[in-house]
């Protein structure tokens, strides 16, 4: 049990996916305009990269690793993530419109996110069982939420100030993710 909360508590602080990794950039920039459009899309990323490691570890474990075609984990792995994103794209179009036209493009490129693949292969890698997969997989999509919310707040509340022409925009952005990374550098500490 203290080995999974280790597991938990180093995918989502200490080797956080967006700030430590540098996966998952593109919806991290692109979403994180307003606290509500990064909530919906954390909540995405966590149903996906929960399930997608489980299902991936599965498959690996009894299907793949078995018959020696471990070779294929990466496009098997693709097609598993791509069904899980049309999944919640309907839910989301049916139960939440709003939702869905807020997240526009960025919901289906959650099956390109590469934070969502890279967890999965990480957790083959590590030779995790599947609760350890489930465990890891949960930790991640929980800090890349933790980190698209945070960095929506800074943007909001830095969207009226005055702020010089050369640093509108993206620049100012990435000055504050990279503040949000040396800051989670002290989590390093924890494990």
């Amino acid at each position: 049990m203290v080995q999974l909360v280790l597991v938990l508590i180093a995918a989502a602080f200490v080797n956080n996916v967006v700030l430590s990794q540098f996966l998952g950039l593109c919806p991290f920039l692109g979403v994180s305009k307003k606290t509500g459009t990064a909530a919906g899309m954390g909540a995405a990323i966590i149903f996906v990269i929960t399930l997608s490691s489980a299902l991936c570890s599965l498959v690996y474990g009894f299907i793949l690793k078995p018959l020696g075609l471990e070779y294929l984990k990466t496009i098997v792995f693709i097609l598993l993530i791509a069904c899980l994103v049309q999944f919640v794209e309907m839910v989301l179009k049916k139960h939440s419109p709003s939702l869905y036209n807020s997240l526009g493009v960025y919901l289906p490129l959650i099956t390109t996110n590469c934070a969502v693949l890279g967890i999965t292969l990480i957790n083959v890698q590590e030779e995790y069982d599947f609760i350890t997969s489930i465990v890891s997989g949960f930790g991640t999509a929980v800090g890349f939420t933790v980190i698209i919310v945070m960095m929506a707040g800074v943007r909001e509340r830095i969207q009226h100030n005055d702020i010089p022409k050369a640093f509108q925009g993206y620049p100012i952005v990435l000055i504050a993710a990279g503040l949000m990374a040396i800051a989670f550098l002290g989590f390093a500490g924890i494990i």
